[in-house]
């Protein structure tokens, strides 16, 4: 983030079609960045994935780029250094923290002034709230959040989730890919217990992957009580067998194996693709509730279609059709924990 410059996040063209596409934040890595001879190359690459930018986060460019210079670092010293000086470069950890500081103070004066005390950041108790934190509470809620580990794939290319250049397993993994590694294990962790639990309910599943998944339960570790440091993280990461990875936005789990996954059409990854994943895969796993969220969603779409044009009434009454149909095949296919193995 210190070394985005001005102009990093250029207002998108239209395509073809006149659509307006999506805001990317373009920056540079600089830790393993060499030249042709292997040799360091101090200005840094480009990274290879961009970071998409949500609304909040190009008005904030926007503010920074109005303090600095074309392509000069939107987080100079020169410019935001507490005092002016001779400084060259980007702020330093130190200064952030400083700033975090008072970003706390600033929003905990807000929260009582509205008398919202919910909304209060609480004190650290192991200490201030430093950059460690922020990305601490940052990789907490992407990873937590509905379809977060798409997103992850989208902000941070990162490696569980494939969108990442094959380079990119070989690089250090420290700081905020670290701390993902944790929060996806976590959140993976989450996901395996809930289906478990659901299982163990009564609830049923379904998919070329249903019975892959219900040994994947049985088998899948219980982190309850205990703290999943970065080993632990990349231990079980590279375990395709414990990783069961939730896809809410296309209403089903991914039990991946590389050999089975339509989500690579060029070449064998060691993670899905949650971004891309096709009917028909053989690492489909869909539960009693996705089989309610595919007709609430169709129900949504059947209402959606008395409102426009009758070409896009009809698609949208098609695709409303195909996802009942998909419901109902979860229906007659879902297998429970008293099915016997076959």
């Amino acid at each position: 983030m210190l070394g985005l410059r001005h102009g990093c996040c250029p207002d998108p063209e239209p395509d073809a079609s006149g659509r307006i596409g999506r805001h990317l934040i373009y920056g540079h890595e600089y830790k393993n960045a060499t030249d042709a001879h292997g040799n360091h190359h101090s200005a840094g690459r480009e990274r290879d994935v961009p970071w998409v930018a949500i609304t909040p986060v190009v008005h904030a460019i926007r503010a920074l780029e109005r303090m600095v210079e074309c392509g000069e670092l939107l987080f100079a010293h020169a410019v935001h250094g507490a005092m002016a000086g001779p400084s060259t470069g980007s702020l330093r950890s130190p200064a952030l923290r400083v700033r975090i500081e008072d970003f706390v103070t600033w929003a905990n004066a807000e929260a009582a002034r509205h008398r919202v005390p919910g909304e209060v950041i609480p004190p650290d108790p192991h200490g201030a709230v430093g950059t460690r934190r922020f990305r601490r509470t940052l990789a907490w809620h992407v990873a937590r959040r509905p379809g977060g580990l798409v997103a992850l794939a989208i902000q941070y290319g990162h490696l569980r989730t494939a969108l990442v250049s094959e380079g990119y397993a070989a690089r250090s993994r420290d700081g905020i890919h670290e701390l993902i590694d944790i929060e996806t294990v976590r959140a993976v962790a989450d996901t395996v217990a809930d289906l478990n639990d659901d299982l163990q309910s009564g609830g049923g599943l379904s998919g070329p992957a249903a019975r892959r998944a219900i040994k994947a339960t049985a088998r899948a570790p219980r982190f309850e009580g205990t703290v999943i440091n970065a080993t632990t993280a990349r231990r079980l990461l590279a375990n395709d067998d414990a990783m069961l990875y939730d896809n809410p936005q296309a209403l089903l789990l991914c039990h991946y194996k590389r050999e089975q996954a339509l989500c690579h059409r060029t070449g064998v990854r060691d993670s899905p693709r949650l971004d891309h994943c096709m009917p028909g895969c053989g690492n489909i796993v869909r539960t009693d509730h996705h089989a309610t969220s595919l007709r609430d969603r169709a129900d949504t779409l059947d209402r959606q279609a008395t409102h426009v044009p009758q070409p896009i009434s009809e698609r949208l009454r098609d695709h409303a059709d195909r996802l009942r149909g998909i419901a109902d095949t979860h229906d007659r296919t879902r297998i429970t924990l008293k099915d016997p193995t076959p």
